[in-house]
C-alpha cells in the first residue's frame, strides 16, 4: 500500500499545478518509508513537489501522469529476477524512460535505472562501505563528496549515457537525457540510518556486516558528525537535477501564439 503526500493533477507541468512524483522504497513497511527517503524527501517538499510513497510490490501511478520518478535503495540485487517485485519495477522504469518521465535512481535505484537503459548490473569486485570522495566531471551536479557508499553490486554506464562521477572501484553517477543514476546515498540522515540498523537487526545481518568491516556504532557516529555537510551536498545535487528537469520541461512546453 502506498503512503500519499498531497497530490496535484495528472498533468502537473502542463496545467500549471504542483509537479507530481512517485518515490519507490524497498524492504521497509509504510511507517518506515518516510524516514527511509531522508533528505531527498525534505527536498521534494522544499520544491513543492507533491509525491506519493510506494513500497516495492505495490503499483505506482502511471509514469505518464508524473513529472518525476525516484527509486531508492534496497538490500536486494537489481539483477536478481527471482525477487518477486523486481520484474514489474524494471518494466515500470522502462515505461518511465519511454514516456520521457525523469528518473532519479539512488544506489539500487541507480542500478535498476542502468538496467532499464540497457546496461549490465552485477556483483562488484569489491564492496564500497563507508564515506568516500568521488572523481566528478560535473561538480555542479555531483559534488566530489564525500558521500556515503553502501553497496555490494555495481552497474555499467548505459549505452549513450554520460559517466559523470566514479571511484577507482566503480562508476558512481551517470546522466542519460533527463535521468540521473547515482551509486551512493545522498539521502542519508541520522534518522534514515536508524531505519537501516533496524532492518539489519530484523534480518540478522549484523554479524555478516561486521565480517565485512561494518561497525554500526562507528558509522552512526560519523553520519551524525557529517550530517550538516552531507545534507548540503544532497540538497545541491537534488536542486541541480531538478533545475535541469524543469528547464528541459519548459523548453518542450508549447508556446502560446
Amino acid at each position: 500500500m502506498g503512503v500519499e503526500n498531497t497530490l496535484g493533477s495528472d498533468k502537473a507541468i502542463r496545467a500549471g499545478t504542483p509537479p507530481r512524483a512517485v518515490v519507490i522504497v524497498h524492504d521497509v513497511t509504510d511507517d518506515a518509508a518516510v524516514a527511509e527517503i531522508g533528505s531527498v524527501g525534505d527536498r521534494l517538499r522544499h520544491h513543492g513537489i507533491d509525491f506519493t510513497l510506494v513500497t516495492s510490490g505495490s503499483p505506482p501511478p502511471s509514469p505518464r501522469s508524473l513529472d518525476l520518478v525516484v527509486v531508492m535503495g534496497s538490500d536486494r540485487s537489481a539483477y536478481d529476477d527471482t525477487v518477486s517485485w523486481l520484474p514489474s519495477e524494471l518494466a515500470y522504469l522502462r515505461a518511465a524512460v519511454e514516456a520521457g518521465t525523469p528518473v532519479l535512481g539512488i544506489c539500487f535505484g541507480g542500478q535498476l535505472l542502468a538496467r532499464a537503459l540497457g546496461a549490465a548490473v552485477r556483483r562488484a569486485p569489491r564492496p564500497e562501505l563507508g564515506w568516500r570522495s568521488v572523481t566528478t566531471a560535473a561538480p555542479d551536479l555531483v559534488p566530489a563528496g564525500p558521500w556515503l557508499e553502501f553497496h555490494f553490486d555495481t552497474f555499467d554506464v548505459p549505452p549513450g549515457a554520460e559517466e559523470i562521477a566514479w571511484t577507482a572501484d566503480a562508476p558512481q553517477a551517470f546522466r542519460s537525457g533527463p535521468h540521473l543514476g547515482v551509486q551512493f546515498h545522498p539521502e542519508i540522515t541520522p534518522a534514515s540510518f536508524e531505519g537501516w540498523v533496524r532492518g539489519w537487526r530484523e534480518q540478522g545481518l549484523e554479524p555478516w556486516l561486521r565480517g565485512h568491516g561494518v561497525d554500526a556504532a562507528a558509522l552512526r557516529a560519523e553520519i551524525a558528525t557529517r550530517a550538516d555537510e552531507a545534507r548540503h551536498r544532497s540538497d545541491a545535487l537534488f536542486d541541480a537535477f531538478w533545475t535541469s528537469v524543469r528547464t528541459t520541461a519548459d523548453s518542450r512546453r508549447p508556446r502560446a501564439k
